[in-house]
């Protein structure tokens, strides 16, 4: 029996193998590595698919060398066969083999992704949270986004490295700049992995893996380094927007520091929003630099194309505007952004045609036919009442916002923050006017009007009028409609919420109807059944009010489980923000689950019922999971303060070990010039602001630093905070920044100061001060991490 399936690798030493290996396919190249390794035994490994039965090396001359299974062998599935059926596992070996020379901790895996084990490699370094996905098989964006979810689960960092271009690869290059590639070549019995770095001129440098170096910020390779040091900053999505948005620029409102929709050429400021037909929101507004800051007191339509500006991943939004006009006072009143201070008197009429012109009642007329002018009179002062569209614009956006808070509201507290216009308002009046604000009713969209409460806390009297009109069935004769209310609150409160989350059913307001199963001589004896005595149908009565006493009874929650619920989660959110990246995801998932159950079932009045053993079943589980996430996300908190304690204790002893070697310096220095204690508390004043910089990783503009105004110079005080730095201490000054977000002007001299190699180029300059950033970030980062070596040496080094 002949085997005629054509097998090019194989691992060595057994079936479970994870060492491979390429037979030669030349006959002489097959004698010569069979001599080398007379002992190796060859099998058809699980890892690559096969049948786990050994294999034979099949010497042959007029075709190439083969392995190949034994007669006996089992039926083997295996379809890829080729030489590219192993590169899996020689990236695997090639990777450990950069742990074991750079003393890494980290693991290797390969992954099956269900088209085979030659789907991907997997790369763990716990040491500073990073994880390397090799991405060998095909796959489009979604799932790569739900791959890049799962894998920043436990890592703050992932690096992308993919066997061949897609839509992946180009959607990484325009966000990133860059994207890493792998290939695979046969040398002898074996693959060798080359690392490839593709720019955005689409060339790509590829590196043998054993000449690259893993480290705690990934593979790093001359080419990677270079584009990672020069890629710009991702820029955000843009879409076309239509015309007819309008905006009023916010005095008060500071834009953001390193917003992501910063642009060269372009100005950023917070503005009231409103599109066409659309709430008014605010946001960030992206003019053109050249057109000067627009003032504050007027209302603007945007003049031709917009674009809506998007950051990945929520980062949020601004509109890009190119040109915009302002409106006039009429205009900017209808779009409820700008009310006049004033009222405009009256115009003055015009004088006859006999008469005399005056200049004084032409003066007159003019200011008059403005509205904007100066003209108005202080005795008609106080704002314009709104129309009824206003009205009920304003009510609705009030409920809104007191949804967002999780808060009930009543007419007074809407006629203090509304408009005291309410207060006229009869209850026929208010009536009307909730059923215009919740119009038209939709299943997936809560009814705002039951948020607001009489003076006991009770829903409106005539509330359920409103639904009547509306259109909600048996409103009018319902007995449920304050149950309804309380539903109906949960519902906007979880449209409404921060972060939003899943609503309750609306409760039904009409009736159960009871179904008899009468017998057909029960039907036939119809007048029979008329003559049932009084005793009969009471006793029907009262069974069936014992039915839904006891149905009540198994559908009321454990009050006490719920709110021992809530409290957990309540303690849980309070972690939430002094949680890392990670930690903070993992303790979402527990508590999103909890939220969207008592959402449904948290309430004795929800529409879902279950038995009670259900109901305390799954209380008790959602019990268990978030005290579970709860003494995770302590433990956390408990990690990163012990970190934080030992981070702080190396910082202050290499403080004194820079202190040492200053000492020793100006000892053997006598001339130089010692810092007075006023610029000696300043520097280390300015020391400490930057360290809390790089702790966040961020970085400092320099008119935002702590400086004090008695003399000392910012060029001096930069070059003191770094003097008598150490090779294994970072420049605190590189995270100061200039007005156009690049190095500071002066930062040449500040090397020369602190005893560093001044770099010729701006491009070599731009990447020193990168450079040093990246080692101020991995020295004060909790937990530190290993700092990247420095790109120039001291002067007394060279």
């Amino acid at each position: 029996m002949l085997d005629h399936r054509l097998v090019q690798t194989a691992v060595i030493g057994h079936k479970n193998s994870d060492q491979p290996v390429i037979l030669p396919m030349n006959a002489r190249e097959l004698d010569r590595w069979t001599e080398a390794h007379p002992n190796y035994t060859y099998w058809c490994g699980l890892q690559l698919g096969g049948c786990g039965g050994e294999l034979t090396a099949r010497r042959c001359t007029t075709k190439v060398c083969h392995f190949a299974h034994h007669p006996t062998a089992p039926v083997c599935h295996r379809t890829n066969n080729g030489e590219s059926s192993a590169d899996h596992l020689f990236i695997k070996q090639g990777v450990q083999r950069l742990l074991s020379r750079g003393k890494l901790r980290g693991q290797v895996q390969t992954r099956d992704l269900g088209t085979g084990p030659v789907g991907a490699v997997d790369v763990h370094l716990p040491d500073s949270r990073r994880r390397l996905r090799f991405q060998l098989s095909s796959v489009d964006y979604r799932t790569w986004r739900r791959a890049d979810g799962e894998l920043a689960a436990d890592a703050d960092d992932i690096d992308w490295i993919f066997a061949s271009e897609g839509p992946i690869t180009q959607h990484l290059l325009g966000r990133h700049g860059y994207c890493l590639m792998v290939r695979c070549e046969t040398v002898g019995g074996e693959r060798r992995v080359h690392i490839g770095a593709e720019g955005r001129d689409r060339k790509v440098s590829w590196t043998p893996l054993e000449d690259c170096v893993l480290t705690s910020t990934g593979i790093v390779t001359p080419d990677t380094e270079r584009i990672r040091l020069s890629r710009p900053h991702p820029k955000p999505f843009a879409f076309p927007l239509q015309s007819g948005l309008v905006f009023a620029p916010a005095p008060d409102a500071v834009v953001p520091a390193d917003s992501l929709f910063a642009a060269e050429g372009r100005r950023l400021l917070v503005a009231d929003v409103k599109p066409m037909d659309s709430p008014i929101v605010r946001g960030l507004i992206s003019l053109p630099r050249d057109t000067g800051e627009p003032p504050a007191d007027h209302v603007y339509r945007v003049a031709g194309s917009a674009r809506l500006l998007v950051g990945e991943d929520t980062a949020g939004w601004a509109v890009e505007v190119k040109k915009y006009v302002r409106l006039n006072a009429h205009e900017a009143q209808r779009t409820g952004l700008w009310l006049p201070s004033e009222v405009p008197g009256p115009v003055v009429p015009a004088p006859r045609a006999t008469e005399p012109k005056a200049p004084e009642q032409r003066w007159k007329l003019e200011p008059a036919m403005n509205v904007a002018s100066a003209s108005f009179t202080k005795a008609a002062a106080g704002p314009a009442p709104l129309t009824r569209s206003e009205m009920v614009t304003a009510v609705r956006d009030a409920l809104a916002q007191h949804a967002r808070l999780q808060t009930t509201t009543t007419w007074g507290a809407l006629i203090r923050t509304v408009s005291p216009a309410l207060a006229n308002y009869s209850d026929t009046g208010r009536r009307d006017l909730l059923v215009a604000v919740d119009t038209p009713l939709r299943e997936h969209v809560p009814v705002l009007s039951a948020l607001i409460r009489d003076s006991k806390g009770q829903p409106l009297p005539y509330l359920f009028r409103v639904l009547s009109d509306l259109g909600v069935p048996n409103a009018a004769s319902s007995t449920l409609i304050g149950n309804w209310a309380t539903v109906e609150t949960e519902r906007a409160f979880a449209a409404y919420g921060a972060p939003p989350r899943a609503m309750p059913p609306r409760l039904s307001l009409v009736p159960p109807q009871s179904v008899v199963h009468r017998p057909v001589s029960a039907v036939k004896g119809q007048a029979k059944s008329r003559s049932l005595g009084l005793t009969q149908v009471q006793g029907l009565g009262a069974r069936q009010k014992m039915t839904q006493r006891h149905n009540a009874a198994r559908t009321t929650p454990d009050t006490s489980m719920v709110r021992r619920l809530r409290s957990l989660m309540a303690a849980l959110e309070d972690l939430l923000p002094t949680l890392s990246k990670g930690a903070r995801r993992r303790a979402r998932n527990p508590l999103g689950l909890a939220q969207n159950w008592l959402a449904v079932h948290g309430s004795p009045v929800s529409p879902i019922r279950q038995p009670a053993t259900v109901v305390d079943r799954m209380v008790r589980h959602h019990i268990r999971s978030v005290e579970q996430a709860l003494e995770a996300a302590r433990e956390s908190v408990r990690e990163a303060k012990r970190n934080q304690e030992r981070q702080e204790a190396k910082r202050q002893a290499q403080a004194e070990r820079a202190q040492r070697a200053a000492e020793a310096a100006h000892t053997k220095q006598p001339a130089a010039d010692p810092a007075t204690s006023s610029e000696g508390e300043a520097v280390a004043l300015l020391r400490k602001q930057l360290g809390e910089v790089a702790a966040g990783g961020g970085t400092v503009t320099l008119g935002s630093l702590d400086i004090r105004a008695d003399g000392t110079g910012a060029r001096r005080l930069l070059g003191l905070v770094d003097r008598g730095i150490t090779p294994d201490a970072p420049m605190l000054s590189a995270l100061v920044t200039g007005t156009d977000g690049g190095p500071v002007p002066f930062f040449r001299a500040v090397l020369r100061t602190v005893g560093l190699a001044v770099p010729q180029t701006d491009q070599a300059l731009l990447m020193v001060w990168k450079r040093e950033q990246e080692r101020a970030y991995a020295a004060h980062a909790s937990p530190s991490r290993p700092l990247p070596p420095r790109l120039v040496p001291h002067t007394m080094e060279l």
